[in-house]
């Protein structure tokens, strides 16, 4: 129990899913991607679940919602690298159901973690922000280059006309 309560102090999001009736090698498939987004899985009883969820202070958790073998997924990559694991994997296995989570040290129903999903990760954002950025500035350099060309134009016509 220890490990949970400290998993889910430490993450930065958490993400419980029922994965009983996988493979044992799609099973493995879904360790090796949630790893390699650095996000933690930890097979664990509905009880251990609630009892370390009460020692955070999250006395909202139903146990009810839990249906069948319970996995909690903890990312410590960014805030959406568990949702987003969990909800690629459950795409293509309907086995996998995603009952909720724990986000910003709140219980967060499944409807909120698969919209959590859908958002780009920490990378992607700050990638759209330096475009979004270095947009306006590329453009103004543009307009410089146009007046310059203009200019040279001019230049290159009133020669023509001198020699001519």
């Amino acid at each position: 129990m220890e490990t949970l309560v400290n998993g889910f102090k430490t993450a930065k999001s958490v993400v419980f899913a029922n994965f009983q009736g996988l493979t044992v090698a799609d099973s493995s498939i879904l360790r090796r991607d949630c790893r390699k987004d650095q996000v933690e899985v930890l097979a664990a009883k509905k009880t251990l679940i609630k009892k370390a969820c009460e020692e955070m202070g999250l006395k909202e958790i139903d146990p009810k919602i839990f249906q069948g073998g319970v996995a909690a997924f903890m990312g410590y990559g960014d805030e959406i690298s568990a949702p987003k694991a969990v909800n690629v994997f459950a795409k293509g296995h309907e086995i996998v159901t995603i009952f909720g989570g724990i986000f910003e040290g709140k219980f967060v129903p499944s409807a909120t973690i698969k919209s959590l999903a859908s958002l780009p990760g920490r990378t992607e954002l700050l990638s759209q922000l330096v475009g979004s950025l270095n947009s306006p500035i590329s453009g103004f350099a543009n307009v410089l280059a146009g007046n310059l060309r203009g200019l040279v134009n001019v230049l290159n016509a009133y020669k023509d006309k001198v020699k001519a």
